[in-house]
């Protein structure tokens, strides 16, 4: 009994220690992309980093294209991206490569456990993985798709030398721990239809965080003539340039546009539009005939690129389709409770309004506030907090008398949907009229939307003053105390009147 007792041990042992191996993506193409050992690896990236000249972008980099050749070819220019968000805090990288070899339809991600490379291990990060799957057959997980796959290996090595990590002693173990994680995927043949679903999925479940980096991993024309390669990526760069996600979608399927991840660039460039980003760059444009000097035609030449795409303080949460559907239902919900005491029964499939988002719902009477209820951390899907919100602010806040029936055409509605709340440790970090405040200490808190400095025209002291005093119940100063909590937000704002 013992020995069986024994056997079953070892069983399971072995077993699930085989599992911990099985889920470890080891590098295929060290040695032959890049090189193998880590120092070597090491300094040729620094080198290339370092040969980047100067640059600047607007805004913080939300998505890189960066070329996937042999480091020797495309390293310098994938470079440019990655100079740009080197020692940024990204908890979470989604990095869309190509299928080289395999042929499927769709988007296959690699759903657990790590990927390694000389320079240390990368996990991957399971919870957004679980996030996208199961929702539609063209996003599903096969992590067979990454055997002989050099796509999203490639850019590893970069990632880890730009991004923050934390040294073996930090984290008591042998080896290098990345505090932040990779989403790896892979796309294959799609229709433009499967490139916009996969798109939306990826759009939901990456929301309103500030902490993710897409990288697309693709090299541009192939062929053997290096002036007709000037020719084609200037036309395929110009339709990436405009974010024509569409247009390139059209062209690489007529063959005049050439990327050997086209797919994967339309899908990334379609989540980027549909979070209203609409500022791309271009880092640096080469192909292996200039980098090699082999410029005579019939020479193999292979396109690269880096790009940026930018997101700023400012761009919109939503379509202006989602706010006019928002403030629609926000109307309809405060007159159908005025007129029978009941909730609008409502039902939305977009799934941008799904989303669990904060929401204030501002009434105003004559340019006068007539009332303005929220909710900061969203509990439910957008669409209904702005109908309780609606109803709320029309009578339920106590500063004002219930709205009446016969008031409700007279008034205009204004909705703001808020980003997360990004707790600050000082005021400096405060800007009046980008960002609200909320103040807690204790039990006691206050929140100002971010248009209250506008519409008062307060300083930054007479702001967060008030916020204490007015909103809070705390001394006017109660802001500069240790003790008390500061978070900010953005909100995207619209109003009936403004639309």
């Amino acid at each position: 009994m013992f020995y069986k007792i024994a056997f079953l041990i070892q069983f399971f042992i072995f077993s699930f220690c085989f599992d911990c191996l099985a889920s470890v993506k080891e590098p295929e193409f060290a040695g032959q992309f890049y090189p193998a050992p880590k120092e070597e690896l090491s300094t040729l990236i620094d080198s290339f980093l370092e040969n980047v000249p100067p640059q600047s972008a607007s805004g913080e980099i939300f998505m890189l294209i960066s070329p996937h050749a042999g480091y020797g070819y495309s390293g310098q220019s994938a470079a440019f991206g990655y100079k740009l968000i080197k020692n940024k805090n990204y908890k979470t990288v989604i990095i869309i490569g190509t299928s080289h070899h395999q042929a499927f339809n769709g988007a296959a991600l690699y759903g657990q456990g790590s990927f390694v490379t000389s320079l240390g291990t990368i996990n991957v990060d399971e919870e957004f993985v679980k996030s996208v799957l199961g929702k539609d057959p063209g996003v599903f997980q096969d992590d067979s798709a990454f055997s002989s796959e050099h796509s999203v290996e490639v850019q590893l090595p970069f990632l880890q030398k730009v991004l923050p990590n934390f040294s073996a002693t930090e984290r008591g173990g042998s080896a290098n721990y990345y505090g932040w994680k990779i989403v790896p995927v892979v796309v294959g043949d799609c229709s433009l239809k499967t490139c916009e679903k996969i798109a939306l999925l990826f759009k939901e479940a990456i929301g309103q965080r500030k902490d993710i980096l897409v990288v697309v991993s693709t090299d541009l024309y192939h062929g053997y003539d290096p002036q007709e390669a000037d020719i084609v990526d200037e036309f395929t760069l110009d339709l990436i340039k405009k974010m024509d996600y569409q247009g390139l979608y059209y062209a690489l399927r007529d063959g005049k546009a050439q990327a050997c991840g086209g797919f994967a660039a339309v899908v990334a460039l379609n989540i980027a539009k549909e979070l209203g980003m609409q500022r791309l760059k271009v880092l640096n444009h080469t192909n292996s005939a200039i980098v090699t000097g082999k410029l005579a035609k019939g020479n193999w030449t292979v396109g690269y690129a880096s790009c940026a795409v930018m997101r700023q303080e400012g761009d919109n949460m939503l379509t202006t389709q989602q706010k006019q559907k928002l403030l629609k239902i926000a109307r309809e919900s405060i007159g159908m409770y005025l007129e029978s005491g009941k909730k609008l029964p409502v039902n939305e499939s977009d799934l941008v309004l799904n989303q669990k988002m904060g929401a204030f719902v501002t009434l105003k009477q004559h340019n006068d506030l007539r009332g303005c209820i929220g909710n900061l951390i969203g509990s439910q899907p957008l669409y209904l907090t702005v109908r309780d919100m609606a109803i709320e602010a029309a009578v339920d806040d106590p500063r004002f008398q219930a709205l009446s029936l016969s008031e409700l055409k007279d008034v205009q509605i204004e909705v703001s949907v808020l980003s997360p709340l990004e707790k600050v440790l000082s005021a400096e970090k405060i800007e009046l009229g980008k960002h609200g405040v909320l103040v807690r200490r204790g039990n006691q808190s206050g929140v100002f939307l971010p248009q209250v400095a506008a519409e008062t025209g307060w300083s930054k002291e007479e702001f967060l003053n008030n916020l204490c005093s007015q909103k809070a119940g705390l001394p006017a100063n109660a802001w500069k105390d240790k003790d008390t909590q500061l978070y900010i937000f953005t909100a995207d704002i619209f109003s009936e009147k403004k639309m």
